[in-house]
């Protein structure tokens, strides 16, 4: 297939047939406003709509989230458990969370897959025409601008 080709096929997950949507984890779900502070510490809120979005993402894509965190396994533990709390509903009982349909279908990778589509606050889109390293230097993520 050409390059540009608009029937070019979709990047899908094999047990699901859906497209594979990658999301970055801080600055795009996480609100990263603290800063890094660790591969298992996520202090801040989520990003404003975040979790309204996964919950319909995941009807239509294979959801996938990656971070600089998802290297080591407590970095992945970590987001999962942020996003479990946000999501779910705590029960003392049993010490855990109780989470949505939808909670499980999300795949936290150590690396990232290829995919349809990505989602990250530090990515330019490439459209054939390289940016000049000025634009490079001068790029802001969309909360820090």
């Amino acid at each position: 297939m050409s390059a540009g080709s608009t029937s070019e096929p979709l990047i899908v997950d094999g047990n699901d047939g859906k497209p594979i949507l990658c999301l970055d984890f801080d600055g795009v779900l996480h609100s990263y406003t603290s800063g890094w502070q660790g591969a298992d510490v996520i202090p801040d809120p989520p990003v404003q709509g975040a979790v309204e979005f996964l919950g319909l993402a995941v009807e239509h894509f294979q959801v996938v989230i990656i971070s600089s965190r998802s290297h080591l396994p407590e970095g992945r533990e970590a987001m999962r458990d942020w996003l479990a709390e946000l999501v779910g509903v705590y029960d003392p009982t049993s010490d855990s969370w109780t989470v949505p349909h939808w909670f499980s279908s999300i795949k936290w990778p150590a690396e990232k897959p290829p995919a349809h589509v990505f989602i990250d606050d530090r990515a330019i889109t490439f459209r054939g025409v390289w940016p000049s390293v000025g634009e490079l230097l001068a790029f802001r993520p969309w909360n820090r601008t």
